[in-house]
């Protein structure tokens, strides 16, 4: 006596009560067949990845975060001794704030998917039922929120070395999020397209080196084709949108048009990061 699978005679039903070929041999009736519920949307499944990257980097993080801010107010000392004030001066605290964002959203986000590639976590993602756009915005948002404290306290510190006004610091609520996205895109982009993750810390490495350099020091001492260079920075404009607060009467016109081109660079950094998320998980 032979035993044959249901599955093989003709008009059997399937547990589902489909029959084979009768239109439901699709994703969706795979979906159903398996169990499988449907996929999360983007916002949940992005707040879900937020709060995961922010409790599994907690810890972690908090120790490079202060290596970031030490290292901005320790350039802000040394530029002192060159630099007495006027717009100098606000170029200075301005990029040194924004340097402990790129630290953090630039080099360290390009340096945790260039490991997480190459460790295969990315493959734990491309199971789960989450759109890409919500793994490379939560990481994201998560790297950037370490960075909230020790900008803050790197601008109040410049500002009361260089002595300049406290007013407009609240500028910071606008620049952290928007110059965090455009850096945090980029660093995630150049850690997903890196090949080994040796490349990935070299180019984080080096695009925080950008942000130094470009972003610090004052735009007048610098050469003209670094200043064309500078212009591509994603940073660039939430440095200089800062900085414009600290005159005395400030054109809110130029700082909300800075802020607009660093909100259009942060959407377009983070959508070649999850066109760039999509090419490495389906390799």
């Amino acid at each position: 006596m032979s035993v044959v699978p249901a599955e093989v005679l003709p008009g059997a039903a399937r547990a589902d009560g489909s029959r084979p070929g009768d239109g439901t041999d699709t994703e969706d009736g795979v979906r159903a067949v398996a169990g499988l519920g449907p996929r999360a949307r983007l916002w949940p499944a992005l707040a879900a990845v937020y709060r995961a990257q922010l409790s599994r980097a907690r810890v972690a993080r908090i120790p490079l975060l202060f290596v970031a801010t030490f290292q901005s107010v320790g350039i802000m000392v040394l530029m002192r001794g060159v630099v007495d004030g006027g717009d100098e001066a606000h170029a200075v605290v301005a990029g040194s704030s924004v340097l402990v964002v790129a630290f953090v959203a630039l080099n360290l986000l390009a340096q945790y998917f260039g490991q997480l590639r190459a460790s295969g976590g990315l493959d734990h993602y491309a199971t789960l039922p989450v759109p890409p756009a919500a793994v490379v915005l939560g990481a994201a948002a998560a790297y950037a929120s370490f960075t909230v404290p020790g900008t803050l306290v790197t601008a109040v510190v410049g500002c009361m070395l260089f002595g300049l006004p406290l007013t407009h610091l609240w500028i910071l609520i606008a620049v952290i999020p928007l110059a965090g996205a455009a850096l945090a895109g980029l660093g995630a982009a150049l850690g997903l397209l890196a090949p080994r993750p040796e490349l990935a810390t070299l180019l984080g490495q080096l695009g925080m080196s950008a942000a130094l350099l470009l972003g610090v020091l004052p735009p007048d001492r610098l050469p003209m084709i670094v200043q064309y260079a500078r212009d591509l920075l994603p940073s660039t404009y939430g440095v200089e949108a800062f900085a414009l607060t600290f005159g005395a009467n400030p054109d809110w016109g130029v700082v909300l048009l800075d802020l607009a081109v660093c909100a259009g660079v942060g959407v377009a950094s983070l959508a070649v990061a999850t066109w760039a998320y999509r090419r490495a998980a389906v390799r």
